[in-house]
């Protein structure tokens, strides 16, 4: 069971919306001295709005943290380079921002010598379990406060209508439109949504559930063609081929690729997941810019990358997504495979052109100093340096396990 420390100074991961201001004023009524960190990792925010909330609730101090680079450079473009998908469709959005957040919790933590942190995470999800590896990996001796895994909160606070009553009796302000009947959690890479009227997984998605793309029906009837340069396996410059526009650092080019796959739709599932905690969990998600990145990085990897180490990377690829997904970005396993999907990545470089129109991505082209593609080798056209007659040996040799397991097990019936 969770329980509270001694008071002390402790560092609250602050959104500044109802559940993380209900903790801040609780957190000082059991007597802690709280310090508000807010991370911009390319939510719609108003940053200043949300400092003053927490200074007027009474934060010793507040740390509003631009991430937005870093969490490209140093989160995204590694899932992108391992080409990330959990479960086969989930491209990790909430998961790669944890590290990310609790990275720099844990710096403020340590630099104003608090012996606390705390998050807002609920006792069901995957989020708790990402903040605490991460803060536990780098500041062993934190010790950490999960106020909706306390009994004291969350037998006080039963739902939003407690919430509510709570911020009311404490000046906390309230929001003053109604809440969607959903969660939703907004980064750069992406939305998520989740509980509410969603938990029925047989209900559809509202048509304006959707912020970051638009229903593919209603996209532009003309596509936007795109160029993507990539070095070691992570995309250096991106131009619009109609509009002749370039755009080159890490976050502009994330920031484009999400404007121009949200205008047209890219990006959507709706899908039902395995929790790390051991339960489903239905989410809906939007990640444009990073689907286009994923179609395109798949492709220059093919052309430029050894068919052997490629199939070895693959596995690689989903472990890495496993233990993102379930919160080890700072276990030495996951530094392991980090490290064996960068070394994989030294000769994928080169251009890819593809065309994002109607909710879809279709590659066009592509071209690479490093490709591995023989165009003469492989062309009916041309012999070269290859005789056919080659291939009867390779075949008959790859047939002796064939003959022999059909042999000794009997022969198969006509319709098997």
């Amino acid at each position: 069971m969770e329980k509270l420390w001694d008071c002390g100074t402790v560092v609250l991961a602050y959104s500044g919306g109802l559940d993380t201001s209900c903790i801040l004023v609780w957190l000082k009524e059991q007597g802690y001295s709280v310090i508000a960190y807010l991370a911009n990792i390319g939510q719609d925010e108003d940053f200043e709005a949300a400092r003053k909330k927490a200074e007027s609730l009474g934060a010793t101090k507040v740390f509003i943290e631009d991430l937005r680079a870093e969490f490209v450079e140093d989160f995204i473009w590694p899932a992108i380079q391992a080409n990330a998908v959990y479960e086969d469709r989930y491209l990790l959005g909430t998961a790669v921002a944890r590290p990310c957040i609790g990275r720099r919790q844990v710096e403020i933590a340590r630099r104003e010598g608090a012996q606390f942190v705390s998050h807002g995470a609920t006792g069901k999800g995957n989020d708790q379990i990402r903040f605490e590896l991460t803060c536990y990996a780098l500041y062993p001796e934190v010790k950490i406060i999960a106020p909706w895994r306390i009994p004291e909160f969350y037998n006080r606070f039963r739902g939003r209508k407690d919430l509510m009553e709570y911020a009311q009796q404490h000046g906390i302000p309230v929001p003053v439109t109604p809440k969607a009947p959903w969660s939703m959690d907004a980064n750069l890479m992406h939305i998520s949504y989740e509980s509410g009227i969603l938990e029925n997984p047989k209900s559809h998605a509202p048509a304006d559930l959707y912020l970051m793309t638009k229903n593919p029906e209603d996209a532009p009837s003309a596509p936007d063609v795109l160029e993507i340069e990539f070095k070691i396996g992570v995309p250096v410059k991106v131009t619009n081929v109609k509009e002749g526009i370039s755009k080159d650092s890490p976050l502009d080019i994330f920031t484009y690729l999400n404007e121009i796959g949200g205008k047209h739709g890219v990006g959507r599932i709706d899908i039902v997941e395995n929790r790390f905690i051991g339960m489903k969990s239905r989410g809906i998600y939007e990640t444009p810019g990073g689907t286009i990145l994923l179609n395109v990085h798949l492709d220059i990897e093919a052309f430029t990358m050894d068919k052997e180490v490629r199939r070895v990377k693959q596995g690689l690829g989903i472990k890495f997504s496993e233990l993102v997904y379930n919160g080890f970005w700072y276990s030495p396993e996951c530094d392991f495979v980090r490290h064996c999907i960068a070394m994989s990545q030294v000769n994928v470089e080169g251009k890819v052109q593809l065309s994002v129109f109607k909710g879809q991505v279709y590659i066009l082209g592509r071209e690479s100093p490093k490709s591995l593609y023989n165009e003469e080798l492989v062309s009916m056209d041309v012999q070269g340096d290859y005789d056919p007659c080659d291939a009867s040996g390779f075949i008959r040799i790859n047939a002796v396990r064939l003959r022999e397991y059909h042999r000794l097990q009997g022969f198969p019936s006509i319709k098997q």
